[in-house]
């Protein structure tokens, strides 16, 4: 063998041991490192949609230290795509301790960070909200200051608008806080979104045969239903269904692997307040 196919080949098995390790490692983790994992990788990765998506999904994770200090931190990306995902994660769990960093959020030069923080605030109980929508039936706010530029710009965009109306008027429940993905999807005509609304109403069941549907919609041909079987999964707060929704972790849309994510991290954390 040539010496130049030997070192090809010696780099092919170092990069194969490298990553058969890594892969080792991986699943060497219990369910609940191995989605935290996920979680807080997708939140500081390079791709803003990516690290929108992993913020999104912590909204399935209510009163969770960790999970509203990633939430809280990514109020202050440079995306606002994704500054909007953590103010609209924040009020789903329920993170009061979020509410004076939601009001900066409420002064964000992008408008969408402003709803979504104002929508939280509303949640949270805290009054600051209501500043926010004066501003949004007024076009100005109470102090007699007009809206930025950049507000005004989407506050006058229809389509803007609707997804938005869609986002906050549906709430976190019953897309697990997809938001725009499932409000392009609802305009296919298929029966995909009236299955996933199927699976989100089997959340609080209690037969195990509901359990079971959820649980085989996991492997849905639609991602939408994927999705929210996973998000009425959370729901149930049953860890015994982790084992069977493991595989979603590796699925084919970054939105059913965060919904996964986030899902089997609750159950995790459910599973150990159960053993003490």
């Amino acid at each position: 063998m040539r010496l130049n196919s030997w070192r090809s080949y010696l780099k092919w098995i170092t990069a194969l041991a490298a990553f058969v390790g890594t892969s080792l490692a991986l699943w060497a983790q219990t369910p609940e490192q191995l989605s935290w994992s996920m979680l807080s990788s997708g939140a500081s990765g390079k791709n803003t949609h990516t690290r929108a998506l992993a913020i999104r999904s912590l909204g399935l994770v209510p009163h969770d230290p960790a999970a509203e200090k990633l939430a809280s931190d990514a109020l202050r990306d440079p995306a606002a795509e994704v500054r909007a995902a953590a103010a609209s994660a924040l009020g789903h769990m329920g993170a009061k301790s979020a509410i004076p960093g939601l009001k900066e959020a409420c002064k964000d030069t992008d408008a969408e960070v402003v709803l979504s923080a104002a929508s939280s605030l509303r949640l949270l109980g805290d009054p600051t909200a209501y500043l926010v929508y004066y501003a949004v039936l007024t076009g100005e706010r109470k102090s007699g200051e007009g809206l930025i530029g950049e507000q005004k710009k989407m506050l006058s965009d229809p389509k803007k608008m609707a997804q938005f109306s869609f986002e906050t008027g549906i709430g976190f429940v019953p897309f697990g806080g997809l938001g725009y993905g499932i409000f392009k999807e609802l305009t296919k005509d298929d029966s995909s979104p009236i299955r996933a609304a199927s699976a989100i109403a089997l959340a609080k069941d209690p037969d195990p045969k509901s359990a079971d549907a959820l649980a085989v919609a996991v492997s849905d041909k639609s991602w939408i239903v994927r999705a929210a079987a996973l998000d009425a999964i959370a729901q149930r707060n049953d860890p015994e269904l982790i084992v069977r929704i493991m595989r979603a972790l590796a699925d084919d849309k970054q939105e059913v692997q965060y919904t996964a994510a986030a899902t089997i991290y609750r159950l995790s954390k459910t599973q150990g307040s159960r053993g003490n």
